[in-house]
């Protein structure tokens, strides 16, 4: 499946490799037979017959790229694709090197996921360039989404992860599954190297911005006589960028002692392993059988969105290796029991609806829990209702946390609708338009706002740095002005992302919230 253009590069080093063998083998045989004549005198004719014995040659013994210790050194032994001198990958290349600290960051969030997706690959004999990618998309971070809505390691958006088989429902987001998202992401891309004859590069600018418009490129240059290859094409901003962001990264990744960089080691082994319960999971409850943190859980399957996982399926869960005989044992050992569920007596003024909402359920749940067909309910009788083990305000709120991360140079943040708002004046103050404010929202153009109302925003970072969410925790002596300037924002932004007062004082213990610009301070 992989194309000439990553195999030229690999059948040279191949080449290479055999020639070096050969040579190395021939002097090591020259060498021996040179010393056995200068420390041996015998004569003539048992000389004659010692130069017809056998010589034993050592067998050379060459490590594969599956042999290597670290997975990032099996990866960038795959590498083949030509690394251009060209000022997009220059760009790129050094703003990895300025900011090293950065592909530390994406390492230990790649260590659980990295030898997983490079199988993956390797199965598939696609170019090992792929396995960065990831990279690229959300920096590794399984919990991104962006201003585009596209979620999870491979920023999938809605449409084309229900095109690929990925489920998305209350309970549930299949691209942020780190398991079915690689498997949906690689389809897609050796779907589009059919669709490009071949053309990685084109595929990968597809990926990005959507096979029609690398289509149109690509007929437009022919009509106007240019050549057609990727450098060529007129392109939207961002993927004439994302292309060579990733041949960048490539470079940097494999070229680590060249450019006087370490980047954390991952272990080349298995990390997590799959486990199917065949049952709906209470996510506190799969943490306590498996003897680990409901975070450190939810941080290897990212896909459910609430407290459980789905009552239709999916409903697998990815463990640490060394927790999976702990699952397994504990899980049987409680009768295979997934969920909690509580006797509630019936009180005026219940309806299925109010019951779920309060549980942090939903009505199909508590209908499946009682063989319930209908929605009627009598006061004074008693249902039985699944609940968490721990509070579910608690995990979604760390869920919608996690979330607002950023995707590249987006942000989100929360507008309140004032008196005298419109759309029009809304998208001209906060620098957006007003398509983008209703598809964000869902909102139809002719509907009227309401006072109040909470809009969500997606914002560009104006330097086109890295914005990252950060969690501030306000130390006695701390005045927004002092934090604005420590983290180089606005006290106008901290006010508006806070919803505070500027003349409020803060309080010692006081949680802000701020997006920063990790190019310009540290975090």
């Amino acid at each position: 499946m992989k194309s000439r253009f990553f195999l030229a590069s690999a059948l040279l080093l191949a080449g290479c490799q055999i020639t070096n063998t050969t040579n190395t083998v021939e002097e090591q045989t020259n060498t021996t037979n040179k010393n056995e004549e200068a420390s041996v005198q015998v004569p003539a004719a048992s000389a004659q017959e010692e130069t017809t014995k056998p010589v034993a040659i050592e067998k050379v013994i060459v490590a594969t790229p599956q042999d290597q210790d670290d997975v990032w050194k099996r990866i960038t032994m795959q590498l083949t694709a030509d690394i251009p001198e060209n000022k997009r990958v220059k760009y790129y290349r050094n703003w990895y090197l300025r900011y090293p600290g950065h592909l530390k960051t994406v390492a230990g969030r790649a260590e659980p996921f990295l030898y997983y997706i490079t199988e993956e690959i390797e199965k598939r004999n696609l170019p090992l360039e792929l396995a960065l990618l990831p990279i690229v998309e959300s920096s590794f971070d399984q919990f991104a989404y962006s201003h585009g809505r596209a979620a999870g390691l491979w920023q999938i958006i809605p449409d084309t992860g229900r095109r690929f088989g990925l489920e998305q429902n209350w309970w549930y987001d299949g691209r942020r599954d780190v398991v079915e998202s690689t498997q949906a992401a690689l389809d897609l891309l050796e779907y589009l190297n059919r669709k490009f004859d071949g053309d990685w590069l084109h595929a990968l600018a597809a990926y990005n911005t959507g096979e029609g418009r690398v289509f149109r490129a690509i007929r437009k240059n022919k009509a106007a006589g240019k050549p057609t290859d990727f450098w060529s094409l007129d392109l939207p901003k961002e993927t004439s960028g994302y292309v060579p962001k990733l041949l960048a990264v490539a470079d940097v990744i494999k070229n680590q002692k060249k450019y006087g960089i370490t980047i954390p080691a991952i272990p080349n082994e298995p990390a997590v392993e799959l486990v199917k319960p065949d049952t709906q999971m209470d996510l506190a409850m799969a943490a306590s059988y498996a003897g680990m943190k409901l975070k450190d859980l939810q941080n290897l399957n990212p896909a459910y969105n609430h407290w459980a996982t789905s009552p239709d399926g999916p409903n697998h869960l990815l463990l640490p290796i060394d927790k999976v005989d702990h699952f397994n044992s504990q899980f049987a050992s409680n009768g295979r029991q997934g969920m909690k569920v509580v006797r509630y007596k019936v009180k005026s003024g219940d309806t299925l609806s109010v019951l779920a909402q309060k549980h942090k359920t939903t009505t199909k749940q508590i209908q499946r829990a009682n063989n319930m067909s209908g929605s009627n309910i009598r006061v004074g009788r008693h249902i039985l209702i699944p609940v968490a083990m721990q509070d579910g305000e608690s995990i979604s709120a760390q869920l919608a946390a996690r979330t607002q991360k950023s995707h590249g140079s987006g942000y989100r943040t929360t507008y309140v609708v004032k008196s005298g708002d419109s759309l029009w004046t809304i998208a001209r103050s906060e620098k957006v338009s007003i398509d983008q404010i209703t598809k964000w929202n869902g909102l139809s153009k002719n509907k009227p706002l309401r006072i109040g109302q909470k809009l969500t925003l997606w914002k560009n970072s104006a330097t086109g740095g890295v914005i990252r969410t950060v969690y501030y925790k306000v130390r006695s002596g701390d005045n927004l002005s002092a934090i604005a300037q420590r983290y180089k924002v606005k006290v106008s932004d901290l006010v508006k992302w806070n919803q505070i007062s500027g003349q409020k004082y803060l309080k010692p213990g006081q949680k802000l919230k701020l997006y920063v610009d990790v190019t310009k301070v540290s975090v």
